[in-house]
């Protein structure tokens, strides 16, 4: 056996340990995360009180074409009271315009809960925009619970209050319900359970609840939190340059000692997060160096594996008997690990055999957001740009 045979033998069979391990923890540990709509409903209730149970942070910058469903869906939430902050930041478009229409929409109808709309024209220098928008209408939340989410997500009518429910139940200081994605095609199916069994390699979500384990988590989407485990983690006013801020946020939660847990409620929180296959390189365009920090060594390492576990599993065929046996073993590893996420993907078996072309993409769309941040020498976000030297500067490790 030549060298070059023999390493690729030990670098498939080490692939084949590590993904049968990835396997085993998430077939014992996906199905311990609780599912909300398997729980019996919250107590049927009416608000009797004018102090909202929760105050829901909707930033949203040029999203015209869905902030009106987004805010319609929260103003139809039962059993609970909400104050609905939307704060339409520096939009381009008609967002504003449309936020101010729903706010007087709901001011004329029966609804419980309130929405007031917060209008930001100017940028503060040494911020992003997102993270400034929900400090600025953190500061004015009144309810014991603070939710921030996104200007195209969509909740199911008794999402909040089984949410609100479950993180008083469970003494959560922090909970994200894991959305729901709206997918068209087998393709985008195949990308997003990619995607999920990929980032169990980071974030073991039946770890997070663990105050032993690093496992943390944040989601833009759905990030639930008391407000004082807020105030506790600095807030986003200690996020001022964070790309990440969700899982940021999620990161100094658990960090100050705050109770983080993660549930399932499919249906329950929904949003449309990528429109075919392909977008995602779109989406981690800005994302993707900042989740190894901005650091080049990091990043080219971390960009490595993923091209590794593109290549390996479909190379082990093609290098003899005992790598088609490692690479057998490899892919039941990938195909376990796949079987153990579907309540959260939602797909079957049958996305495993788009592993290593979906893995390819990701890989792709990570070095070329490392490309061009070197090329610009920064990132541009919300029509603002930001230079690479301040983001480093600001950027802590994980």
């Amino acid at each position: 056996m030549s060298l070059a045979a023999g390493l690729l033998l030990f670098l498939i069979g080490l692939l084949a340990l590590l993904w049968l391990g990835q396997a085993i923890a998430a077939l014992r540990g996906m199905p311990t995360l609780p599912d909300l709509t398997q729980l019996d409903p919250p107590p049927s209730t009416t608000p009797d009180s004018d102090v909202p149970d929760l105050t829901v942070i909707v930033p949203a910058c040029n999203e015209e074409p869905n902030i009106a469903a987004t805010l319609r869906s929260l103003l139809a939430s039962t059993g609970l009271r909400l104050e609905i902050l939307a704060v339409n930041d520096r939009s381009a478009d008609r967002t504003g315009a449309i936020m101010d229409q729903a706010a007087g929409e709901a001011a004329s109808s029966a609804s419980p809960h309130t929405l007031r709309i917060l209008h930001i024209a100017d940028l503060p220098e040494g911020w992003l925009g997102k993270p400034h928008a929900m400090a600025t209408v953190a500061a004015q939340a009144s309810a014991p619970w603070l939710l921030f989410t996104d200007g195209d997500v969509l909740f199911a009518p008794d999402a909040l209050a089984r949410a609100l429910h479950f993180a008083q139940a469970g003494r959560a200081d922090h909970l994200v319900l894991v959305p729901t994605l709206i997918v068209h095609s087998r393709a985008e199916q195949a990308m997003q359970a990619a995607m999920q069994v990929l980032a169990q390699w980071a974030v073991r979500l039946w770890k997070v609840a663990d105050p032993r384990a690093r496992d943390f988590i944040g989601v833009g989407g759905f990030n639930l939190m008391r407000s004082e485990a807020y105030q506790s983690a600095g807030g986003f006013e200690s996020l001022r340059m964070e790309v990440l801020d969700d899982m940021r946020m999620g990161w100094k939660l658990k960090r100050t000692g705050n109770r983080s847990l993660v549930v399932l409620g499919p249906g329950l929180v929904r949003i449309r997060w990528i429109a075919g296959a392909l977008s995602v390189i779109r989406l981690i365009e800005k994302n993707g160096f900042a989740t190894y920090r901005f650091r080049l060594a990091l990043h080219l390492i971390a960009s490595l594996g993923l091209v590794l576990q593109a290549i390996l599993p479909l190379a082990a065929f093609f290098a003899g008997r005992w790598a088609a046996i490692a690479g057998a073993i490899l892919w039941l590893g990938i195909g376990l690990t796949y079987w153990a996420n579907r309540r959260l993907t939602r797909t079957g078996l049958w996305a495993a055999l788009f592993f290593c072309p979906c893995t390819a993409i990701v890989a792709y769309a990570f070095l070329r957001s490392m490309a061009l941040a070197l090329m610009r020498g920064g990132i541009r976000w919300r029509g603002t740009f930001y230079p690479l030297a301040i983001l480093r500067r600001n950027a802590g490790s994980w």
